[in-house]
């Protein structure tokens, strides 16, 4: 398998097989799963939400779209089994950031240092990556949010610099307002994308699918051009 920036658009990659990997962050070991296909143009790194797992369904929907595209993706769990019943823990954003900071430094290994690095959230794990994101030096070529609580990191989103696209329910009334406060804060590049009649978790018919383009063809935008993230905002949301 050949990793390298710069995936061929034009011809459907070869997934490749899940490779499964054991991450060492901190005290902690996490699981995780690794897929990188052929050419890969980059590597979305996922943080799952409360109560949620490297297994959950709807992550690894999505992951299954960015690989067919040309993506490399990681799902892992960002708290060990013990952690997983504090509730402490579970909303702990900045641990679940310092998670996450610490299993993309462990990617840039000789295999993935190449390929720009997006982040997938969701609930609070969306919380958790952008506060990743903001982090100085951080380099974090995209950001996106599913059904996310960015509010939980209200304070660091004027320092995030990726260009971020929140996903949000459309019947999802207060997480819609939160994601749309959020915007407001955030100075890089970025898009409130609303799928019309979805709940939180985007059970509805044709719900996950939509979700899973639109992150398809953010993380294909700004992680395969060449250069850092524009700066600015885009009109509209």
């Amino acid at each position: 398998m050949t990793f390298q920036n710069g995936a061929d658009l034009g011809r459907r990659p070869v997934r490749g097989p899940a490779v499964p990997v054991e991450i060492q962050a901190g005290p902690a070991r996490l699981p995780g799963e690794l897929t990188v296909p052929d050419g890969a143009g980059g590597l979305v790194v996922f943080a799952h939400g409360s109560g949620s797992s490297r297994l959950s369904p709807r992550n690894r929907a999505v992951a299954d779209e960015l690989t067919d595209a040309g993506l490399g993706t990681l799902l892992f769990d960002l708290l060990t089994p013990d952690e997983e019943t504090d509730r402490a823990k579970v909303f702990d954003v900045g641990l679940l950031a310092r998670r996450l900071l610490e299993v993309t430094d462990w990617l840039r290994d000789e295999r993935v240092a190449r390929l720009p690095v997006g982040y997938f959230g969701a609930s609070t794990g969306a919380a958790a990556a952008l506060w990743a994101a903001a982090e100085p030096g951080a380099r974090v070529g995209a950001v996106v949010s599913r059904g996310g609580r960015p509010d939980l990191a209200a304070e660091r989103l004027p320092a995030v610099r990726a260009p971020t696209l929140l996903i949000v329910g459309g019947a999802d009334d207060l997480v819609l307002e939160l994601n749309q406060r959020a915007r407001e804060l955030l100075r890089a590049e970025s898009r409130v994308a609303v799928v019309p009649g979805a709940t939180h978790l985007f059970s509805e018919p044709g719900a996950l699918a939509a979700v899973a383009g639109l992150a398809r063809d953010w993380f294909i935008r700004h992680l395969t051009a060449t250069g850092p993230p524009s700066g600015g905002r885009a009109v509209g949301a």
